[in-house]
C-alpha cells in the first residue's frame, strides 16, 4: 500500500561519482532540461496530507505520470543551500507493494551518475546531487518505473 508519510529521511548517495569537467551554468542547463515545474493545484491522487488543493506549490510529473515530485526545497541547487535541503516528496499515483524507491541520476550528457534509495518507496527525502545542471532520473519502485529531468542550479545564498 502506498505510504505517504515515510519517517523524514536524509538520505546520502551511494556510488556518486563526478568527472572534473566544468557544469554547466544553471541557464544553460535549464534551456535543455526537460523539466516543466508547475504550480497548478496537485492532482487530487497526490493530496494526502495537504488541506487544501495544493496550488502554489511547485512539482514536476513523471514522463509517464506514475510519480509526482513535489519540490519543497525548490530551487534544487548543488551543492545544497546553507539554509534549506533538496526535499522531494515523491508521491505515486497507484498503490503498489512494499518496497524502496530507486532514485538513478544522470548529468546531461552522461558525465556523472548518482544512486539513492528511499526506504519504504515513494514519500521525503533529501536528493543532493554532486554538480549542478540538468539530471535526468529514473524512479523505480515495486512494479512501477517513472522519468522526470530536474534542474539543480548553483545555491543563491
Amino acid at each position: 500500500m502506498r505510504t505517504l508519510a515515510v519517517a523524514a529521511a536524509v538520505l546520502t548517495l551511494a556510488g556518486c561519482t563526478a568527472t572534473t569537467q566544468p557544469a554547466e551554468t544553471p541557464s544553460t542547463a535549464a534551456a535543455k532540461c526537460g523539466e516543466t515545474v508547475r504550480t497548478t493545484a496537485l492532482p487530487e491522487w497526490a493530496r494526502a496530507g495537504f488541506n487544501w488543493d495544493g496550488s502554489g506549490i511547485k512539482h514536476v510529473y513523471g514522463a509517464k505520470g506514475e510519480i509526482l515530485a513535489v519540490l519543497f526545497g525548490y530551487p534544487l541547487s548543488s551543492p545544497p543551500g546553507p539554509d534549506r535541503g533538496n526535499k522531494i516528496l515523491w508521491v505515486a499515483r497507484d498503490q503498489y507493494e512494499h518496497g524502496d524507491l530507486t532514485i538513478t541520476a544522470e548529468l546531461a550528457g552522461g558525465t556523472a551518475r548518482a544512486e539513492q534509495k528511499v526506504s519504504g518507496g515513494p514519500g521525503p527525502s533529501i536528493v543532493d546531487l554532486p554538480q549542478p545542471g540538468c539530471w535526468h532520473v529514473t524512479l523505480t519502485w515495486p512494479g512501477h518505473t517513472d522519468t522526470m529531468d530536474l534542474t539543480y542550479g548553483v545555491p543563491t545564498s
